[in-house]
């Protein structure tokens, strides 16, 4: 299992070369960046140029609020910037974000995405291997390349695509066109065991699986429990969500998200976090100190992924960085 972590935070671009470079030179694998607050495609541009080996990965990129055409051009430029080692992480987002935050349309996301990735490539296959651009679908038609806008070929290859997923049709997808499955953090242990595995079906040579970890780590027990108040956040605000409702219901927690829902509809915001019970809490968290962390991943997904992205604090002791990544990397 390979361990890569994140660019995150509320100063993603500002800090990101250095959170890129810290990640490589702490020795982990890969640099994921997800939509929030900022532009992934910009902090993966900065973290590319100051690093040399780590993998760099959107986790995940919007894609429904992008055309096929700015989400290949940017991907492309990625691709030749870090030396051929971006991949293009994508999500759909919800209905109320594509059409009400991004003014974009919404309708049949699963076929959709699917359009979007082939489309996607069309224009790689245009760049790099010199076929016409012909690309015809329901959602999307991309017929024009003059020799103006016509870059040069990569030389290191189109870029890997992975998607993002919850449901098992969305997955069932990724597992046909996709290079790789991104998890949803908002994700269980027996969920990915019991519906997201066996919804991707049989997993093609070069396919991966990576799952950003829910991880509250600290010196001892009572650091980890202090940290985990953050996760309980990220565990009310998506549990809340109507599309991430099947994860909870797969634990028998239906009353909980209608809960979680009630409060957003009212503005409650700030009781998300506490309308999340303990138990609940360890289920989608690994609570932990720093040396019992590799033990408590491999319990929950060992055999099950082939990456996991966590977040390491930040306060950290140099060395016990490194001993730590040192013992998650015996994971493999």
């Amino acid at each position: 299992m390979l361990i890569d972590s994140f660019i995150n935070g509320g100063d993603t671009v500002v800090g990101a070369a250095a959170a890129a470079r810290a990640a490589e030179d702490a020795g982990l694998d890969a640099v994921w960046c997800g939509e929030v607050n900022d532009d992934p495609f910009l902090a993966l541009a900065l973290g590319a140029a100051a690093t040399d080996r780590v993998l760099l990965g959107t986790g995940i990129l919007t894609a429904f609020s992008r055309s096929p055409m700015s989400v290949a051009t940017t991907a492309h430029d990625l691709q030749r910037l870090s030396n051929g080692r971006f991949v293009l992480g994508l999500g759909s987002q919800i209905k109320a974000h594509i059409e009400r935050r991004f003014g974009m349309a919404w309708g049949k996301p699963v076929a959709r995405m699917r359009e979007h990735i082939e489309a996607v490539r069309a224009v790689w296959r245009c760049w790099d291997e010199g076929e016409t651009l012909d690309f015809r679908g329901d959602f999307y038609n991309l017929t024009l390349m003059t020799p103006t806008f016509h870059p040069p070929a990569n030389p290191y290859g189109a870029p890997r695509i992975f998607v993002s997923a919850v449901g098992p049709k969305m997955t069932a997808m990724a597992g046909e066109v996709a290079d790789g499955l991104f998890a949803h953090g908002f994700t269980t242990p027996a969920y990915l065991r019991d519906v997201t595995i066996p919804a991707l079906g049989a997993k093609r040579p070069g396919f991966e699986v990576v799952c950003p970890a829910f991880v509250a780590t600290g010196r001892d027990e009572e650091a980890a429990w202090k940290a985990a108040d953050r996760t309980r956040a990220a565990i009310g605000f998506y549990g809340s969500t109507p599309a991430y409702r099947e994860v909870l219901a797969h634990h028998g927690w239906d009353e909980l998200h209608l809960e979680l829902l009630r409060l957003t509809k009212a503005g409650r915001w700030a009781d998300l976090p506490t309308a999340v019970p303990d138990d609940v809490l360890a289920t989608f968290t690994a609570i932990v100190p720093f040396n019992g962390l590799r033990d408590e991943l491999a319990s929950r997904f060992g055999g099950v992924i082939d990456r996991v992205a966590i977040p390491l604090p930040a306060d950290m002791d140099p060395d016990e960085r490194s001993e730590l990544i040192d013992s998650l990397r015996t994971l493999a």
